[in-house]
């Protein structure tokens, strides 16, 4: 946790200099029990264990249940994250240009990060990218978290940021920050305990080069976790599976009585067991009166259909499908009853991709201006998502037949199946390399003689038509005997 140099206190009205800007930024960031920080315990499982338990039971059960954990937070983030994989960036304005995106792309691994940053952004609320100028001029893209990069907005926008501020920890534990606003970068080196000391630099790009990814975004609110309302019932799931854990080692086996003995003590006067218990010894007692039974072992089946309410009421708030939670024995559903029972995850999947595609749209503009190039101003780009919704291989292809017969360009029908932009490159060069070899094969093969033309005779041309004619078998010889005869 980044600890600002004591002095520095909370600015109170419109920060002035790169210190005061710092400072208020610094506010900004998640305290230590900040609902960010919870919500990323939660999807990692390290929620408190046996938190609603007895004392009593705490200190019998943490070294048995210290490992255990029912964690559906981090199934529910997910199964969100794994349908959304950004695909490529259409210009309609320029061409030419998905080559350029897909190697700012690739040189940034944003294959991979891409996905980190969607899965920020639904556990904390917020994930943030930063895009920047290599040692050689090019374009990085570097994505960071909530718990590291905080944004002021200008007043009265919702895209427009006034500034922005880094702060990290290196790996020897030195404090470092970096601020950007339209005007300067403000540079704190590691090490460097008084801000006043940091190096002011123009901004070459005269804009914040950072772009926020905001989930479930709300007007005038801040964004919110895909968990927020998530962890109450999860909490809820917790404690009746604790009890249920408890009561599994306390109530399930059934408990046996005696009566009519009489009970002896030790010399400290505490009672003394009158049996050593076991499945392979027998009870006995020779006084007459004496009686024996047991009590019914604890029926479980309570708390296993109190947690199944609780899921299904998880599962309704998520929008996810009941059989993620196996809740209908582990069968799945298949064909049509599948697709309809993912329909809400799937328009879930898509309004995020509506906002995160935005936010790329608005990374991809800021690589170009970082490049100097006037697709910077290419507001008409789109981001390319592919499918969220899981199919079959034969109903996908059978989905694109029936495309291709409206005329849809076999590039899109490559693309609407999930190849790589990399993949349908290599089709064009596999498909001209194709051509080349059909059109050498008809140079070097026979070539088919001359039926009729200038200064043929008609015997020449009839002959000509005869020889070049396809056989027909037995009956095409005979019928042709009779016209000949003619």
């Amino acid at each position: 946790m980044i600890v600002p140099p004591n002095g520095y206190a909370a600015v109170i009205g419109h920060p002035e200099n790169p210190v005061q800007w710092l400072s208020y930024l610094y506010t900004k960031m998640p305290a230590r029990h900040s609902p960010v920080l919870q919500y990323g315990a939660y999807y990692e499982g390290n929620q408190q264990k046996l938190a609603f338990s007895q004392a009593k039971y705490r200190s019998a059960f943490h070294a048995v249940f210290e490992e255990w954990r029912d964690n559906f937070c981090g199934m529910i983030v997910d199964s969100s994250n794994e349908r959304m994989n950004v695909d490529s960036f259409r210009f309609p304005d320029y061409s030419q240009s998905a080559k350029d995106v897909r190697e700012i792309w690739q040189r940034s691994s944003m294959d991979a990060f891409s996905s980190s940053v969607h899965l920020d952004a639904m556990i904390h609320g917020s994930a943030y990218v930063i895009v920047w100028a290599d040692h050689q001029g090019q374009p990085l893209i570097t994505p960071y978290s909530a718990e590291q990069l905080v944004v002021q907005y200008k007043t009265g926008s919702l895209t427009e940021i006034e500034a922005a501020a880094l702060f990290l920890i290196d790996p020897w534990g030195r404090q470092m920050a970096t601020l950007w606003t339209e005007k300067y970068v403000y540079d704190i080196p590691p090490g460097v305990n008084d801000w006043e000391d940091g190096k002011l630099t123009r901004n070459p790009l005269r804009r914040v080069p950072v772009v926020p990814f905001h989930n479930r975004t709300r007007l005038g609110k801040p964004s919110s976790s895909d968990l927020r309302d998530i962890v109450p019932i999860q909490d809820a799931i917790n404690k009746t599976v604790t009890d249920a854990l408890t009561a599994s080692e306390y109530a399930a086996f059934p408990q046996r009585w005696v009566t009519g003995l009489e009970i002896k003590e030790d010399s400290n006067g505490r009672p003394v067991e009158p049996f050593d218990s076991a499945v392979d010894k027998i009870l006995q007692a020779e006084d007459p009166t004496a009686k024996f039974g047991s009590f019914a072992a604890a029926d479980l089946k309570n708390y296993v259909t109190l947690v199944s309410m609780l899921v299904q009421h998880m599962a309704s708030i998520s929008r996810l499908p009941l059989h993620y939670f196996l809740v209908n024995g582990g069968s799945s559903p298949s064909g049509e009853s599948l697709i309809s029972a993912e329909a809400g995850l799937v328009a879930k999947v898509r309004e995020r991709m509506l906002h995160f595609g935005e936010s790329w749209e608005r990374v991809i503009r800021l690589c170009f201006a970082v490049l100097g190039d006037a697709r910077q101003n290419a507001y008409t780009m789109e981001t390319v998502w592919k499918d969220p919704e899981y199919r079959t291989e034969a109903q996908h292809i059978d989905s694109l037949l029936k495309l291709k017969q409206l005329n849809v360009p076999e590039e899109q029908l490559w693309s609407d199946a999930g190849y790589s932009p990399a993949a349908i490159s290599s089709f064009r060069e596999m498909r001209r390399e194709d051509a080349r070899a059909a059109a050498e094969v008809q140079r070097l093969g026979p070539q088919p003689e001359k039926i009729s033309g200038v200064g043929a005779t008609p015997q020449e041309a009839k002959a000509a038509r005869m020889a070049y004619k396809i056989p027909q078998g037995n009956s095409g010889n005979a019928n042709r005997k009779i016209h000949e005869a003619k």
